[in-house]
């Protein structure tokens, strides 16, 4: 019998962005490719995986840990199968932000920090708190 994942869709700018809670490590995966759609404003599947594949390639170079930070689970797509897809967690959304050129990456980072906030430790912690302690977990990362 397969383990039942647990999975939320939360939305930024009516684009879906897929997690799936891991109860061994006890964290949220999040759907590279989903983010990658929402920062590139991009509505196209295939031009999203493109862009992240060439991007995959050339933090892979850069020898970034940010690309042997990503796991892949299996998630289901828009025409209802389940494929595996490159995932990322909190920490290493971070660092993919980090790595976009526009400014719509700090937007969705404000907008995520913010949700995660919420979720980790309720909502009367401080954003600057959070913020703090990721810029802390993502310098140990570069």
């Amino acid at each position: 019998m397969q383990k039942q994942l647990k999975i939320s869709i939360r939305f930024f700018n009516d684009k879906e962005v897929r997690a799936v809670w891991d109860d061994i490590l006890a964290k949220w995966w999040f759907s590279i490719l989903d983010i990658v759609s929402v920062l590139n404003d991009e509505a196209d599947y295939a031009k999203a995986r493109n862009y992240w594949k060439y991007l995959k390639a050339k933090l892979k170079k850069e020898t970034s840990q940010l690309v042997s930070a990503t796991t892949q689970l299996k998630i289901t797509a828009a025409d209802g199968k389940k494929y595996n897809t490159d995932m990322l967690d909190a920490d290493g959304i971070i660092l993919l932000c980090k790595s976009f050129p526009n400014n719509k990456a700090s937007l969705f980072l404000d907008w995520f920090l913010y949700g995660e906030t919420w979720i980790r430790w309720g909502c009367g912690t401080s954003i600057r708190f959070v913020v703090s302690r990721c810029c802390k977990t993502t310098s140990r990362l570069v």
